[in-house]
């Protein structure tokens, strides 16, 4: 099937749809990275600004398009942030002068000045994704296409990034192509949606509408679904007054999800835990008590310290205090024992792949564990990830191969499953299998640790959380009341019926309509 479509100029579109189903060919067909890169059949023409991809190659299309891949650092090209950001311009012949400008510009715009000489291998997985759209930015591209740029960004990080990004479309004119699977960051600054079934054809529309049928469903458009309503609200404001004008009043439904009297024996015990990158001190004297049998989210802004506080655990890096899980310290024991007591699926799951095909990584996982064959493949299945067997991993989908990596490191059935920003490239489908997997994980008597920024994964998949500062812990407690608290790390569906601790659609009990009041009670208006 074929696709026919226009995007006007300075408008924001949004392209959805579930892993796999295309949306970076799609957008990698805009700057001609497709077929002239990829080596793929185009058929039809694809015009950006008046040029053909068929006659103009990607550099060619450069001063036009901007491209932001899934992952930023396999971009890079040079060693420090601010050449980075230069980079493009000098490919591009632009005046020294004007360079300079654009650079402290596109540096404050994106929140990153004060990360201008540091190494780019030094950076968080969210300060790298900031940096490499400032790279596109700076060269004032007519289009940007964007491939999920807020995967690896906190919640208030994404909202300053969108802020940016919005703020150059409405003041001057810039068209960008978004694809996003954490819809609810973004389909309130969308102009347009852009789904893609998976069958090879198009709907594009307007967003309430298109987000009403469509196979992904965001926290608003379940709650649309549960409620009724034939239009998707864009945002939580919408939503909250809509909800105020039909008068819908809810209670939430008792959930198991409590830290409270909730696991059993200690699985792991981290106390005075302290590490170092360089003069930056990562982690700062934290102490943990990890149970068999919970689910705990490590949240914070990038850079707090979550990534080195799951490496330290996992013993991959040097680090000063105490580490035991079941009665063994990981940095102590050989790599095969350390399996069993800690695995780590890391934020670049690709780190882990080194053989040509799917079949032959299951296998080496199966032999590496002493696993009983076709025991990663079930693991596989399991997550909802149907993969040829004879695909390299490197030609699956960021997405697909983050499952890949996971089922591969569950085969060894450690005691301590750590996931370093599991949802990153996921669908709403797919992170609900996720859940589902993680509590079987849990349920066996295995303890799980998740450093993530997807805030609704957390709602509805943990059941502790904690909050991480400069390398600090500054909040830990159930997830229910850590999250609802927070207007950082709410949920959507807590926002819009606030301040009832509710967290998920699913936990909605919709009550008798009564006379219109507020979501806290109030009559409306009053």
């Amino acid at each position: 099937m074929g696709a026919s479509l226009t995007i006007p100029d300075g408008d924001l579109c949004l392209v959805v749809g579930r892993t796999g189903t295309g949306k970076s060919t799609l957008l990698g067909a805009i700057n001609g990275l497709v077929p002239h890169f990829s080596g793929s059949h185009l058929a039809g023409d694809v015009r950006v600004n008046g040029r053909s991809t068929r006659t103009h190659r990607p550099r060619d299309l450069a001063e036009v398009v901007g491209h932001v891949g899934q992952n930023p650092l396999a971009g890079f090209v040079t060693d420090l942030v601010e050449d980075e950001v230069a980079y493009g311009m000098e490919q591009l012949g632009i005046d020294p002068r004007a360079m300079r400008k654009r650079v402290e510009e596109t540096l404050d715009i994106m929140g990153i000045a004060d990360l201008r000489r540091r190494a780019l291998t030094e950076l968080s997985g969210g300060q790298q994704q900031r940096v490499a759209i400032a790279s596109v930015l700076a060269a004032q591209p007519r289009v940007v296409v964007l491939d999920e740029p807020t995967s690896a960004l906190d919640p208030t990080a994404a909202q300053d990034v969108l802020s940016a990004i919005t703020t150059l479309v409405h003041e001057v004119g810039l068209t960008v192509v978004l694809a996003e699977h954490r819809l609810e960051r973004v389909m309130h600054v969308a102009d347009s949606v852009l789904w893609l079934p998976g069958d090879g054809s198009v709907e594009y529309g307007d967003a309430g509408e298109i987000l009403a049928r469509a196979d992904v469903v965001p926290p608003l458009s379940a709650l649309a679904r549960r409620l009724g309503w034939q239009e998707v609200p864009r945002s939580v404001r919408d939503a909250r007054r809509r909800a105020q004008r039909e008068g819908v009043s809810v209670a939430p439904a008792a959930s198991s999800l409590e830290a409270d009297g909730l696991g059993g024996a200690e699985v792991a015990r981290v106390q005075g835990l302290q590490v170092s990158h360089g003069q930056v001190r990562a982690v700062d004297d934290v102490s943990l008590s990890l149970r068999a049998g919970t689910i705990t989210a490590v949240m914070g802004r990038n850079g707090a310290g979550k990534s080195s506080l799951l490496w330290a655990v996992q013993g991959a890096i040097d680090s000063a205090g105490v580490i035991d899980v079941q009665g063994e310290d990981p940095r102590r024991v050989g790599p095969g024992r350390a399996r069993e007591l800690v695995s780590l699926v890391p934020q670049d799951a690709a780190d882990l792949l080194y053989l040509p095909t799917v079949a032959q990584e299951c296998a080496q996982a199966d032999a590496e564990t002493g696993s009983a064959s076709g025991t990663t493949a079930a693991i596989l299945a399991e997550l909802g990830s149907d993969l040829d067997p004879d695909r390299h991993p490197r030609d699956l989908s960021e997405g697909q191969r983050l499952c890949l990596v996971l089922a591969i490191q569950l085969a060894a059935h450690p005691a301590l499953v750590l996931l370093d920003e599991p949802t990153r490239g996921l669908d709403y489908a797919m992170k609900e299998q996720l859940c589902r997997i993680l509590t079987r994980i849990a349920a066996s008597g295995s303890c799980v640790l998740v450093s993530t920024h997807d805030v609704e994964f957390a709602a509805s998949a943990t059941d502790r959380t904690i909050v991480m500062a400069d390398g600090e812990v500054v909040a830990d407690g159930p997830t229910r009341q850590v999250c609802t608290s927070s207007p950082t790390f709410s949920p959507q569906v807590s926002k819009v019926f606030h301040p009832s601790d509710v967290l998920t659609v699913d936990e909605l009990v919709v009550l008798p309509a009564g006379p219109a009041t507020s979501p806290s009670g109030v009559p409306a208006g009053a």
